[in-house]
């Protein structure tokens, strides 16, 4: 069962480029991608992806390393007191380094596993629809429509300055 009809259009330029996604959006298409040989802003600014959450697991990863740094530190130091002079039993800044390096490594872990999960690493995109000229000088643009759609976005990109258009059931 296919999603769609992928139209891909292959422009030299990322002043055309950017024109064919700002097109493209104000026809109310949404499902855009864009192939680019090198970073760049403006193709950024205009497709609006959205912050990423990764930032969510390494916040969860300290916040536990902390407690569990406290917890360990703490807890061991109730089970099996040694009482030094008039000093406590529980001191909490001795206990610091160790629920420092355990925020650390668990907020480190955590972002891994949050970069892992959201990487995204298979593409739903046919290999077809790229061209390896999107790793030397060429620009794409590849847009998922309706197969009722697909004259209107042709329309669109080639407006923009596409200089060559690929079809693809996807």
């Amino acid at each position: 069962m296919t999603k769609g009809q992928g139209v891909l259009g292959i422009f030299s330029y990322v002043d055309s480029t950017v024109e064919a996604i700002r097109n493209l959006k104000k026809a109310g298409y949404k499902d855009i991608k864009a192939f680019s040989p090198v970073p760049n802003h403006e193709i950024e600014e205009e497709l609006k992806e959205r912050e990423s959450i990764v930032r969510f697991f390494t916040l969860t990863g300290g916040t536990l390393g902390a407690i569990c740094g406290i917890s360990f530190t703490v807890l061991t130091s109730l089970s099996w007191p040694i009482q030094t002079s008039a000093k406590p039993i529980v001191s909490l800044p001795p206990y610091m380094i160790i629920v420092f390096e355990l925020t650390v490594l668990l907020g480190g872990l955590a972002t891994l596993l949050g970069l892992l999960i959201n990487a995204r690493l298979r593409k739903n995109i046919p290999f077809s629809l790229y061209d390896p000229r999107f790793s030397e000088d060429k620009f794409g643009v590849l847009v998922v429509c309706k197969k009722d759609e697909v004259r209107d976005v042709e329309g669109i990109l080639k407006s923009s300055g596409a200089e060559e258009i690929k079809f693809e059931g996807i």
